[in-house]
């Protein structure tokens, strides 16, 4: 599936309102993950609260141990104080890395604004090694900016 025909796959899934916000989201990262060969583990990580961490909300791919996330730590944590795309050609080449499982070998996270405020990201992580382009930043913004429309 091209990500142009996955962004209307996101559109219906986002117009679903018989769905919680928490359906919602784990449907898209069920699309993304089961369409985009190397989106090993698809994953959505708000602002828990009003701490300084970053609290998993939904996902798919395999259970993590890493359900909150400090704010510095990690790329995720890296992200939420950036406000910035970040991605992750090779995990091994990362201080500050998080393992999530000994398989990861790339990783992109991108920042999700509500009213211009980053509120939480998208995290994709991949068996393979270098594979994210432009085309899947833009993408995944174009996601997030869909997520933020039930969200507001």
């Amino acid at each position: 599936m091209t990500f142009e025909d996955l962004k209307s796959e996101v559109k219906n899934i986002i117009k679903r309102e018989d769905a919680s916000v928490d359906d919602r989201l784990t449907g898209i990262c069920e699309l993304l993950q089961e369409n985009v060969p190397y989106y090993d583990w698809v994953g959505f990580y708000f602002r828990n609260e009003n701490k300084e961490e970053l609290k998993l909300r939904s996902f798919a791919g395999e259970p993590t141990d890493h359900t909150i996330i400090p704010f510095g730590k990690g790329i995720c944590g890296q992200v939420a104080v950036s406000n910035s795309n970040f991605v992750v050609p090779d995990v091994k080449a990362q201080n500050n890395y998080i393992a999530c499982s000994i398989f990861v070998k790339a990783e992109i996270v991108i920042p999700l604004f509500v009213n211009g405020e980053n509120i939480g990201q998208i995290d994709i992580d991949s068996h393979t090694a270098d594979p994210f382009s432009k085309e899947d930043e833009e993408f995944l913004e174009f996601v997030n900016s869909q997520v933020a429309s039930i969200l507001k």
